[in-house]
């Protein structure tokens, strides 16, 4: 099945969080992967994605859409996740690879990237959004699937914890610029940031916010 390709599977609305699992696996898939990314729409720093693999039927109290839980609440679930998960891929789409192929592309790259770093290796993706990748595994892609289903929301939340501690580092490394605050998305005092000490070296170029401040 090409990359392009999806199951023809999931015809019902889903009835829980566990919903598109339990049609893959009756469709006879074994091994599940969720596939999320964070950081797609920052002016710097990486888009990483996460890949996760969980037990059939395990249950992860307070997994959801990393966008909806406190940075408080996402740091206890990585932990949780962690500990309970089978496989846990990471992949990462730097600065300079977004600005040479955009950030579609790079954000395929992570995406692959976090899926080959799982083992096993899974034989069905779930995967947030509307973004396949270049790989012959059959993948299903879910619009809001970070709140539809528990594979991707665990994916949702490693890709978005892993993100802002890197974000974290970056601030130490790059001070001024309030990374560790706002973690490169395009807040007011961001803006201004660029605009005082123009784009350090860990913006994005290409995106709109930065480019107009390059010298």
């Amino acid at each position: 099945m090409s990359a392009m390709q999806q199951p023809e599977l999931f015809s019902a609305a889903p009835i829980d969080r566990q919903y598109y699992e339990q049609q893959a696996l009756h469709r006879g898939y074994r091994i599940l992967a969720g596939i999320d990314e964070a950081g797609r729409g920052a002016l710097c720093g990486p888009v990483v994605a996460a890949a996760v693999i969980l037990p059939v039927g395990v249950r992860l109290d307070g997994v959801d859409d990393s966008k909806k839980l406190s940075p408080t609440k996402r740091d206890q679930l990585y932990e949780l996740i962690m500990s309970r998960a089978i496989s846990v891929g990471i992949g990462f789409g730097s600065p300079e690879l977004i600005d040479r192929i955009n950030i579609l592309q790079a954000t395929r790259h992570a995406m692959l990237e976090a899926l080959t770093g799982l083992s096993p290796q899974p034989d069905m993706l779930l995967i947030d959004g509307i973004t396949t990748i270049n790989t012959p595994l059959p993948q299903k892609t879910i619009k809001k699937g970070d709140s539809l289903s528990l594979t991707i929301a665990a994916a949702s939340i490693i890709a978005k914890v892993s993100r802002d501690r890197l974000m974290c580092e970056l601030d130490s490394a790059h001070p001024g610029y309030g990374f560790a605050t706002h973690k490169g998305y395009g807040c007011a005092s961001h803006m201004e940031a660029i605009r005082l000490l123009g784009p350090s070296p860990v913006h994005r170029l290409t995106f709109r916010g930065v480019k107009e401040h390059v010298r």
